[in-house]
């Protein structure tokens, strides 16, 4: 697409777009690609930064646990259950693929959390926030 300087739409929806991207890193909005998340290093925290994988899974149980998911209510499953989701990060983390587990609590408010690894597979170029603990 060419830039028209004539355009004001145009350069409303550029000005927009720049000045997002340039509070992305220290603003509230989540990433878009699970990777991006390293790139907010004002949100990295040493307690949360491991190189055992076991650790991580601890950590992802333990938030699944404290937030379960949303039951139906004719007792069939919305979500695959949580020996599922471990078996399947437990498998490519150390591949350094990352995890994600979204879904709806009971509240009917949506819960998102992940585990990045880092360095990222898919985004090599960004560093790591934070060495591990």
């Amino acid at each position: 697409m060419v830039l028209d300087p004539e355009n004001k739409q145009q350069i409303d929806v550029l000005n927009r777009y720049r000045e997002a991207a340039s509070e992305f890193q220290t603003g509230n909005v989540p990433p878009t690609m699970t990777g991006h998340w390293l790139m907010k290093q004002h949100l990295a925290s040493a307690d949360r930064t491991w190189t055992d994988v076991g650790i991580a899974l601890a950590w992802l149980t333990k938030t699944y646990e404290a937030n379960p998911p949303f039951q139906r209510p004719d007792g069939l499953r919305a979500y695959v259950g949580l020996d599922v989701k471990l078996e399947y990060a437990d498998d490519v983390l150390p591949r350094g693929v990352d995890v994600s587990w979204v879904y709806y609590l009971p509240s009917e408010n949506l819960i998102a959390f992940s585990v990045v690894c880092c360095p990222n597979r898919f985004h090599p170029e960004i560093s790591c926030p934070l060495p591990p603990a």
